[in-house]
């Protein structure tokens, strides 16, 4: 019984490695699981009471059910049977694109991760890089939603921080779903965005049978009340105006929606703007000296601009001026609902020939535009900036500097626009927003007189186009600014 048994040093090997997998697969991976999806049910439950998050059960579902249910769709299944039959391939070899469509597409949403990671990591990054805050808020509006309605965040695009800030400000009330671009696609980052609940859109995608399987997504998870956040613009502006709507996935949330059905499809207009935009200068490159450029600048010349700010920054603070990126600024306006539109419009978008469908849906879309730019803050850059875009060239002491900034916000305010105030103090306002300027010498001092940087003028404009269309219409205007409503 105590003999010896000799084997071979591979086998030894070949069985430790097995007893190694067999302890990862049946112990480990069950009790990791069993341990984050016990962490992840006691963030919702601490977020739940203490801010009524609203977290859908059909985004803690598991992934697979949801992409089973997604390819078994009737229309999902009609485009699979088009698409065989127009490109005389296999049916089987089209099921099997369909799926993967539907893996590449659905998030696989962890609720560990999002609340005690990703609402963590949001808050620290957007209150490390900016002095956040929270602007105008319809909030007697917002308190009337209906608990079982679909909400969907529609804001401006300045920056891919967007994403970050308003997921930080909206998690004390719900989760949020983006959708995010083909640049998200990277690994290991999709593995981490897909789990914070994001799904991956391929723009100006022509495949029928892609957008077939995203359109059922997007309905499903509006119909299953799953709260989301969406862009109209489809892409960061490149001259800090604002860009016209495309309607995209609005379309797929209105197509289907029954304006009898007990679930409301409620729209939160969003606008966000910010003292300095992370990409600024990135975002003119891409646009060109001379106009609209469609090929983005080189990687080289793109890094090489993000390490000379980040070498500015780092320089700023171990001088003790940097004062972060300045002002980060949302608002929050008053909700849309989906019924009470297409009530007063006395129309049903199901009922509608394609064309027709098509022209509503663009009204929608442009009624949410104009909602947004009506909210859009009024920051202190955006604010001087404006006054040295219109007096381009001209030198100006630090009272005239005030006094044009006065008059400008007497205009604004006349308009109804949100301005951004700190302190509640206008002195404070024109010196803390010239003061970003000039520490980016995009601003400077010469004999005593203040001076936009010629070569900077650009930069100026940039920041001045983000509110030029809450000016008076006889007001200046920087090139490319867009006028809405």
């Amino acid at each position: 019984m105590s003999a010896n048994i000799e084997i071979p040093l591979w086998l030894f090997l070949l069985l430790v490695l097995m007893a190694g997998w067999a302890l990862l697969i049946f112990v480990l991976v069950p009790g990791m699981r069993w341990y984050f999806l016990r962490q992840g049910n006691e963030a919702v439950q601490e977020f739940k009471s203490r801010a009524n998050t609203r977290t859908p059960d059909l985004s803690l579902a598991r992934r697979r059910i949801f992409i089973d249910r997604l390819v078994h769709d009737s229309k999902v299944k009609e485009a699979i049977a088009a698409a065989a039959r127009d490109q005389g391939a296999e049916r089987s070899a089209i099921e099997k694109r369909a799926i993967d469509y539907a893996r590449e597409i659905v998030p696989s949403f962890s609720p560990y991760l999002y609340f005690r990671v990703g609402y963590r990591f949001a808050r620290r990054v957007a209150t490390f890089l900016y002095r956040v805050r929270l602007g105008y808020v319809d909030a007697h509006a917002l308190e009337r939603i209906d608990p079982n309605a679909s909400i969907v965040f529609v804001s401006n695009h300045r920056s891919n921080m967007d994403y970050v800030l308003v997921a930080f400000l909206a998690a004390e009330r719900t989760t949020l779903s983006y959708a995010v671009g083909e640049w998200a696609r990277v690994w290991p980052l999709h593995a981490l965005i897909r789990s914070l609940g994001a799904y991956f859109v391929r723009r100006n995608s022509g495949d029928t049978l892609y957008r077939t399987v995203l359109q059922r997504y997007v309905q499903f998870a509006t119909e299953s009340g799953i709260c989301q956040a969406v862009f109209p613009e489809g892409g960061l502006s490149r001259d800090g105006s604002l860009r016209a709507p495309k309607m995209g996935l609005i379309d797929y949330m209105l197509r289907g929606f029954d304006p009898a059905s007990e679930r409301d499809l409620i729209f939160i207009p969003v606008a966000i703007n910010y003292d300095r935009v992370i990409e600024d200068r990135t975002l003119l490159l891409e646009a060109g000296a001379s106009g609209p450029r469609h090929s983005p600048p080189g990687v080289g010349k793109a890094l090489k601009t993000a390490a000379k700010a980040i070498g500015s920054n780092l320089r700023l603070m171990l001088q003790g001026r940097w004062y972060r990126l300045g002002y980060a600024c949302v608002n929050f306006g008053t909700p849309v609902s989906t019924r009470d539109y297409l009530h007063r419009q006395a129309i049903d978008l199901r009922s509608l020939a394609e064309t027709t469908r098509h022209e509503q849906v663009a009204l929608f879309t442009r009624l949410l535009m104009e909602r947004i730019a009506g909210l859009l803050p009024v920051t202190p850059v955006a604010l001087i900036a404006n006054v040295f875009v219109q007096n381009s060239g001209l030198p100006l002491s630090e009272l005239e500097l005030k006094s044009r900034t006065m008059l400008l916000i007497e205009q604004l305010t006349a308009r109804g626009a949100h301005l951004y105030i700190p302190r509640k103090d206008h002195d404070y306002m024109v010196s803390t927003g010239l003061r970003m300027l000039l520490l980016r010498h995009i601003v400077e001092r010469q004999d005593g007189l203040l001076v936009g940087v010629a070569a900077e003028q650009p930069i100026l404009s940039y920041y001045a186009n983000s509110i030029a269309h809450l000016l008076p219409p006889s007001s200046p205007r920087p090139a490319s600014a867009v006028a809405l409503p």
